[in-house]
Order: C-alpha cells, then structure tokens, then sequence
C-alpha cells in the first residue's frame, strides 16, 4: 500500500490533503505539535470514511528530534499497515509571523526559519531512507514569495529558500526516482497567522482575480495529485493555487 506522511496535519490544508489522500486509497500518517484532539479527528473521519490513518507528535522546528521520530515513523508503517517504506511526504507544517522589518526580533526571525526552511530539510534528509523509489514529495510554499508584501519578510523569505530547495531537491533525489515538486497557496481559509476576519478577508479577495480566497480543500486536491500517478509526469516545479493573487 502507498503510504504519504504530511506534517502540521491536525487542521488546515494539512487536514484537508490527509482526508483527499484517503479518499485517493492512500494510507495517510499525519503529524501534529500541540492540537491532539484534533489530528484525531481528521484519523476518526479517514477511519469511517473506510481508510486508514495515524498520528505522530513532531515539532518541525526541533531538528534534533527527526532521528528519534523516523524510527517512529517505522514502527508505526509496520504497526499499522506492515509496511516499511513511505510514498509520499508532505512539508506543510508551519505557522505565520505579520510584523515588519524594524520590529522582527532574532527570536522570531530563527522561529520561522527553522520550521519553515531548517525543518523540511532535515525532516526530509531524516526521512529519505524510508522513501521508496518514485516517491514524491510536496514542500508547501507560498505566492508570497512571488510579490512583496508589508509584515510577511521572514517568512515569505524562508518560503521562497524553500522552492529553491525542492529544485535541490529534485536533482538529487532523481537517481531514486523521488519526485519534488512545491506548491503555493495564495489566499486561503485557514488559522494561519490567527485567521481571516471580514475586514482582512475582503481584503484579500479584491486582490484575487478570482473574487475570494480559497479553501483548504482546493489546494489538497493539488498536493494529492503531485502525490498520485497522475501527477507522476511533474517534477521541479512550483505550482501556485491561488485564484490569480495579485496578478
């Protein structure tokens, strides 16, 4: 059976690609870092639908740690499903920072880097003896590394290291057939960053040629076909899932 693990998997477009992978046939292992309650949620909701899932506790941003959990990974691959290998990888764990340049402090600014840069790197290097040949990996970026917008430097900037990592990435691991391939939400309904209100929604939907903001699942269904067979033909690329952001 295919396999996929997708980090920051409790809520958010990291719930809603667990859920599409499912759907797709797919064994799905998610993580999450401080909302239990509800990473169980999205496995009870996979397990009743008539899939499989489980879930890990990981905090991306403590690199030392990515030894210890890929061996829980491998426990839980036999465990759950008598596996040993994964098909898939999701980078999507992360978090938001709206603060300008002058008011960044060392301590945020080294936050963001290492859950959204340092993180998928060695997660991803940690992982990579469990990956079998021709899997794929997903690193999720974002259109703000494509305009510049105020309060979002540090972490359009550690986004933006990151595509140019999944190119990296995609040369390297091409001697196994492991497929890379990033993917950029625009404007999305999710909790990052605190959330969307009216006014800040509004907002971002007169900058969308589409006149809204997405929604989780739009961007899933995008990550589950880089994860599949039928998007077994991209490799190195950066696709944006934004409704036309700022263009």
């Amino acid at each position: 059976m295919n396999i996929v693990l997708i980090t920051g998997g409790s809520r958010g477009i990291g719930a809603s690609t667990a859920l599409e992978c499912a759907r797709r046939g797919l064994g799905v292992i998610l993580t999450y870092n401080s909302k239990p309650d509800k990473a169980n949620e999205v496995v009870r909701r996979i397990t009743e639908a008539g899939g499989k899932a489980a879930t890990l506790k990981l905090d991306v941003g403590v690199s030392r740690a990515f030894d210890d959990f890929r061996s829980e990974v491998s426990r839980t691959l036999f465990s759950v499903w008598g596996e040993s290998e994964l098909s898939g990888l999701v980078n999507n764990a992360g978090y938001g920072l709206f603060n300008l340049i002058e008011a960044v402090t060392e301590a945020e600014f080294d936050g963001l880097m290492n859950v959204h840069l340092k993180g998928p790197f060695f997660l991803t290097k940690a992982l990579l003896p469990l990956m079998k040949q021709g899997s794929s990996i997903v690193n999720l970026t974002s259109a703000t590394t494509r305009v510049a917008t105020a309060g979002v430097a540090p972490y359009a900037s550690f986004k933006g290291g990151l595509e140019v990592l999944t190119r990296y990435m995609a040369k390297e691991f091409a001697e196994r057939r492991i497929r890379v391939n990033s993917v950029s939400p625009g404007a999305i309904r999710t909790e990052l960053g605190g959330g969307l209100n009216d006014k800040f929604e509004a907002m971002l939907a007169a900058q969308t040629a589409l006149g809204r903001v997405g929604e989780p699942e739009e961007v899933a269904r995008v990550i589950a076909t880089l994860l599949t067979e039928d998007g077994g033909w991209i490799n190195a690329q950066n696709i944006e899932v934004a409704g036309g952001y700022i263009i």
